[in-house]
C-alpha cells in the first residue's frame, strides 16, 4: 500500500543499511553499526505513523536524538529541530507552530508526546527540516529546508573534505545547530563513523575518547579555538586526526595562520569554512594549502554553488549573493508558511565581500552591522577588528544613539574608550565600553550580540545603595561604626580591591585580588556570610550567599514565630572562636615570631621559611587563573605591591641611617651586595620573594608552560619542586649567595595548594616529611617548617579567639610592612623595654601598611578619573 510518505525522504537517512556492519555511532562504550542504526531508525519511523505529520525534536548529542532525527528524514515527516537544553525556546516554538508530535530523549529512550493522531497542518511535499537562524533560537522565524537541500549540502561537504568510510568525526557542536548537524549528515552520507558525545573540548575525557576511538576530525567555532589554547591542544598527541573544520563566525587571520601551520607540522589540515543556516550550513571553504597565504579569505564556493557580488550604493564593497542546490526554500514565521514551496532562488548573505587577486572571496563587513551615530556611519565589524589589532577580544553592538562594546578580560576601559572614540571619530560619551570576564555567547559558541546590546550604560555612576542582586544580597551586615553603609560582597570587594565596577560574574581572583587583599576581604566576608567557603576567592559574586540560618542583614534569623529574645543558641566554641584561613593565621603568627626573635623577646626560628611555603600556596590560589595579558598584569601587580613599598621604605632607611647601600633600594643586595653578612642583608626575605615571583611570572608567560600548568596542575609544581631540591641538597649552587635556598619551599606550598584529593595531600605530606628534616642544624626549626606546611595541607581554617581576630587580621595584612620597618624601630626602643620594642615595631608596621593602602587607593582613583 502506497502512503503519502513514499515520495518524501532524504536518501542518506533512508539508505543507512547499505553500509552494513560498518560502525556508524560510537558512544559511551556502545558501538552501533549502520545495520543496527537502520533497524532503530525503521522502528522509530513506525512509531511516527504513516500519515505525514509535523514533528518537534528537542535534540541533544545522544543516540536517541540522532535516531529520531533520521527517522523523520527517512520517512518524510517535516521536523523542527531544537536544542534540548533550551526549554524556553522549545515551549515558545511549540506554542507558535503547534506540532503534531513532540519528541524528547530521556534516560536512554525517545519519549513521544503525540498531541493528535493525524495532522492539522498543510505541509509542502518538499519540506524536510525547520531550523532556527543563528541567534534567534526561540523566535518564530525558521529556515525551511528541503530534502534536496540536505542531500546536496551533505554531498558537497563530503566531497571537498574527502570524507571516506574510514573517517570518524567527534561531535563537538550541538546537533540542533546547523554546523553540528552538517557534520552528522556528511559523515553518514559516506558511511563514516560518528564519535557521539556531549563533552566539551576542555574536558580531558573528551580527548581520551577522541584518542581511544581513533577520531579523525572535529568541528570548531572561533570560541572553540580559545578553549583549545587553554587545554594545550598544540602539544596533544592525536595520531588519527586528519582535519579540523572551522566555521560559525570570523576567526582572526593570525589564528587561521597559526592553526594552519600547526596542522601542517602535526599532519592534519585546517578547513576554514563559511556558511549560514539559510544555505543548509556551507557555502564556501578555504583549501588548506592556501590558508597560510590567505588567512583572511573564506575561499571558494562549495561544489555545486556559485557567488556573485552585487554592488551596494555608497559602499566600496558589494553584497555577497550565493546560488546553489542547498539554498533554503524560504523562511517560515507561522504554521501557514509550512504549505509554501520555494520562495527564494538565491541567498543574499548580508555580508560585504570582495574577490582577491588569487580568486578567493573575502568577507569585509556586514551590510546590516552598521549604526549611524552623530551622522557617522560605524561598521561594527570594523570596531571589533580595530580592537583585535590591539590584542583585545571584543564584540560590538549598538543603536544610532550609542556604540556598545564588550571587551573580554581585564583591560583599561578608559584607555580603550579613548582609542575607539579617536579612531572612529566619535565623541567619547557615545562609546559605551564594558570589560567582561567572558563575552556572552549562545549555545553554539557564537557571540550573543543582543546580550551585548543590552549591557547597561557604563557612564552613569552606580548608586551607592545598588539594587541587591544575588551577590549584593549576600549580606548587609553593617560595618563597625556604620549604620548607613551596610556591607555586601560587592562593597567588600570594592573597598579591599579599590574597584568600582563589579559584576555578578566577577571573582576575587579575576578582579586582581592577591594574598595581601585576601586577608581583609576574608574576615569581612566571614562576618557577612556567617561562614567562609573554602574556594570563596574563585567563586562568582552571585554565588557568595549567607548561610540559610542568616537573615539578609547577616545576623542569625529569629525563630519562625517571630518572638524576640529567643535567638538561636550557638555552641560556646562558636561564640569564643572564629575560623580563619590557615595561611592568614600563619602570616600573623609568623611575623610576630620573626620580629620577636630578631628583637630578642624570645627565640623561635623557622617561620620565615614557612612564609615562603605560604607564598607558594597563595601564588597557586590567586595568580594562576585566566590567561594572557590579564594574568600577566595581575602577577606583575602582585610583585609591585611587595617591591614598591619595600623600595620606598628602604630608600628612606638609606637616607636616615648608614646601615644600607644603594643596592638595597633596588632589591639587588642578594646579587650585588657584600659577601659578608651585614645589616645590608636585613631585607633578604623581601629580595628573594621578589626574585621567585618574577621568575614564576616569566616562566608562565611562555605559552607552552602555561598550557602545561593548566593540563597538569598537580604535576607541574611537583616538577618545579624537584628542580628546587637541587639547591636544597646543594647539588647545584643556589645562585643567590648567603641566602638559604627557598624556592623548593615555595614550590612545595604550590604543590599543597594543588592537592585536591586524599592521595595528593598524602603525597605533599610525604614530601614534606622526607625533605625538610636536616635542612637546618636546629631540629626545632625543621619541626616549625614541617608543622606550618602540614597545617596548610590539612587544615583549611584554624580557630582563633574572636577577641583576637581583629589583631590577627591587622598583623597578617601588614606582615610585609612590619618586616620592613621593625629593623629601624626596635633599636630605638629596646633600651627602654623589649616588649615595648616588639609592640612598637608591630604598630609602626601596621601604620606603614595603612599609609601605603591609602596612597595606592588615591593613585588608583586619580588614574581612573584621567
Amino acid at each position: 500500500m502506497t502512503t503519502q510518505l513514499d515520495f518524501a525522504r532524504v536518501p542518506f537517512a533512508a539508505d543507512l543499511s547499505s553500509y552494513g556492519n560498518r560502525p556508524a555511532i560510537i558512544t559511551d562504550g556502545l558501538t552501533l553499526t549502520y545495520g543496527d542504526l537502520a533497524d532503530r531508525v525503521d522502528s522509530f519511523a513506525r512509531r511516527l505513523g504513516t500519515e505525514r505529520r509535523l514533528i518537534a525534536l528537542a535534540a541533544s548529542n545522544d543516540v536517541e536524538s540522532v535516531v529520531a532525527y533520521l527517522a523523520a528524514l527517512a520517512s518524510g515527516h517535516p521536523l523542527i529541530l531544537l536544542p534540548e537544553d533550551k526549554p524556553a525556546a522549545l515551549e515558545s516554538l511549540v506554542a507558535a507552530y503547534d506540532p503534531d508530535v513532540v519528541v524528547r530523549s530521556a534516560d536512554g529512550q525517545c519519549v513521544l508526546d503525540e498531541r493528535r493522531p493525524g495532522t492539522r497542518h498543510t505541509l509542502h511535499p518538499d519540506l524536510a527540516l525547520l531550523l532556527s537562524t543563528s541567534g534567534s533560537t526561540g523566535s518564530p522565524k525558521l529556515v525551511r529546508l528541503s530534502h534536496a537541500n540536505l542531500q546536496a549540502n551533505a554531498e558537497s561537504i563530503a566531497t571537498y573534505l574527502q570524507i571516506t568510510r574510514d573517517d570518524r568525526a567527534a561531535t563537538t557542536l550541538p546537533m540542533s545547530y546547523c554546523y553540528g548537524l552538517s557534520v552528522i549528515n556528511s559523515h553518514l552520507l559516506r558511511g563514516a563513523g560518528l564519535v557521539l558525545t556531549g563533552l566539551s573540548v576542555v574536558d580531558p575525557c573528551f580527548w581520551e575518547l577522541f584518542r581511544r576511538e581513533g577520531a579523525t576530525a572535529f568541528a570548531a567555532v572561533p570560541y572553540t579555538f580559545e578553549l583549545l589554547e587553554r587545554v594545550g591542544f598544540a602539544d596533544m598527541d592525536l595520531p588519527a586526526l586528519r582535519y579540523v573544520t572551522q566555521a560559525g563566525g570570523w576567526l582572526a587571520p593570525d589564528s587561521v595562520r597559526h592553526y594552519a601551520e600547526l596542522g601542517r607540522e602535526r599532519g592534519w589540515d585546517l578547513f576554514v569554512m563559511y556558511g549560514q543556516t539559510e544555505a543548509t550550513a556551507r557555502m564556501a571553504y578555504l583549501p588548506p594549502d592556501l590558508a597560510t597565504d590567505h588567512p583572511g579569505a573564506i575561499g571558494v564556493p562549495v561544489p555545486g554553488g556559485t557567488f556573485r557580488i552585487e554592488p551596494v550604493p555608497g559602499l566600496a564593497d558589494g553584497e555577497l549573493v550565493y546560488s546553489g542546490p542547498n539554498v533554503m526554500l524560504g523562511y517560515a514565521e507561522s504554521p501557514g508558511d509550512l504549505a509554501l514551496g520555494r520562495t527564494v532562488t538565491e541567498l543574499r548573505t548580508g555580508d560585504l565581500a570582495r574577490k582577491n587577486s588569487a580568486g578567493l572571496y573575502e568577507v569585509c563587513g556586514r551590510r546590516s552591522r552598521f549604526v549611524k551615530i552623530v551622522g557617522l556611519r560605524v561598521d561594527l565589524g570594523q570596531v571589533e577588528r580595530l580592537l583585535a589589532d590591539l590584542g583585545v577580544v571584543a564584540a560590538s553592538a549598538g543603536t544610532d544613539q550609542r556604540l556598545v562594546v564588550a571587551v573580554e578580560g581585564d583591560h583599561d576601559t578608559h584607555l580603550l574608550t579613548k582609542v575607539l572614540a579617536q579612531g572612529l571619530g566619535l565623541p567619547r560619551a557615545a562609546v559605551d565600553l564594558h570589560a567582561v570576564e567572558e563575552l556572552p555567547r549562545l549555545g553554539t559558541g557564537k557571540v550573543d550580540y543582543p546580550a551585548v546590546a543590552a549591557l547597561p550604560p557604563a557612564h552613569p555612576s552606580r548608586p551607592a545603595a545598588a539594587a541587591e542582586s544575588a551577590g549584593d544580597a549576600s549580606g548587609a551586615a553593617a560595618r563597625p561604626g556604620s549604620t548607613t553603609q551596610p556591607d555586601t560582597v560587592r562593597r567588600i570587594f570594592e573597598d579591599t580591591l579599590e574597584l568600582t565596577d563589579i559584576s555578578d560574574d566577577d571573582t576575587f581572583v579575576s578582579l586582581g585580588g592577591d594574598s595581601l587583599s585576601f586577608v581583609a576581604a576574608s574576615v569581612r566576608l566571614e562576618q557577612v556570610l556567617g561562614h567562609l567557603p573554602p574556594d570563596w576567592h574563585v567563586t562568582p559574586v552571585r554565588n557568595l550567599k549567607p548561610r540559610p540560618d542568616r537573615n539578609r542583614n547577616g545576623h542569625p534569623d529569629m525563630p519562625a514565630d517571630g518572638r524576640q529574645g529567643e535567638k538561636p543558641v550557638r555552641p560556646w566554641t562558636a561564640r569564643l572562636l572564629a575560623p580563619m584561613d590557615t595561611s592568614l593565621v600563619l602570616r600573623a603568627v609568623g611575623i610576630f615570631l620573626i620580629a620577636s626573635t630578631h628583637i630578642g623577646l624570645f627565640s623561635w626560628q623557622g617561620m620565615a621559611h614557612v612564609l615562603f611555603a605560604a607564598a607558594g600556596f597563595n601564588f597557586a590560589r590567586f595568580q594562576l587563573s585566566g590567561g594572557g595579558l590579564p594574568r600577566l598584569r595581575r602577577q606583575l601587580t602582585s610583585v609591585a605591591r611587595i617591591a614598591v613599598p619595600s623600595m620606598v621604605f628602604i630608600a628612606f632607611a638609606y637616607l636616615a641611617t648608614d646601615r644600607y647601600g644603594l643596592v638595597n633600594i633596588v632589591l639587588l643586595n642578594a646579587v650585588l651586595g657584600p659577601e659578608q653578612v651585614t645589616t645590608q642583608w636585613h631585607f633578604w626575605f623581601i629580595e628573594v620573594m621578589v626574585y621567585i615571583l618574577l621568575a614564576m611570572t616569566a616562566l608562565l608567560a611562555l605559552p607552552w608552560l602555561h598550557r602545561a600548568e593548566r593540563l597538569f596542575p598537580f604535576v607541574f609544581p611537583l616538577v618545579l619542586f624537584g628542580g628546587g631540591l637541587l639547591t636544597r641538597f646543594e647539588l647545584i649552587e643556589p645562585g643567590v649567595p648567603h641566602t638559604v635556598p627557598a624556592f623548593w619551599l615555595f614550590a612545595l606550598g604550590w604543590v599543597v595548594a594543588r592537592s585536591r584529593t586524599l592521595a595528593q595531600r598524602c603525597t605533599a605530606t610525604a614530601l614534606t616529611l622526607l625533605t625538610v628534616p636536616g635542612f637546618f642544624e636546629n631540629p626545632y626549626r625543621d619541626l616549625t617548617v614541617m608543622a606550618g606546611i602540614l597545617m596548610l595541607a590539612w587544615l583549611p581554617t584554624l580557630p582563633v579567639p574572636r577577641a583576637l581576630s581583629r589583631l590577627v587580621v591587622l598583623l597578617a595584612s601588614a606582615s610585609m610592612h612590619i618586616y620592613l620597618v621593625h629593623w629601624l624601630v626596635y633599636p630605638l626602643l629596646t633600651g627602654i623595654s623589649v616588649p615595648l620594642a616588639v609592640a612598637g615595631s608591630l604598630a609602626a608596621g601596621v601604620a606603614y601598611w595603612a599609609l601605603c593602602n591609602r596612597t595606592a587607593g588615591a593613585a588608583t582613583r586619580y588614574l581612573a578619573r584621567r
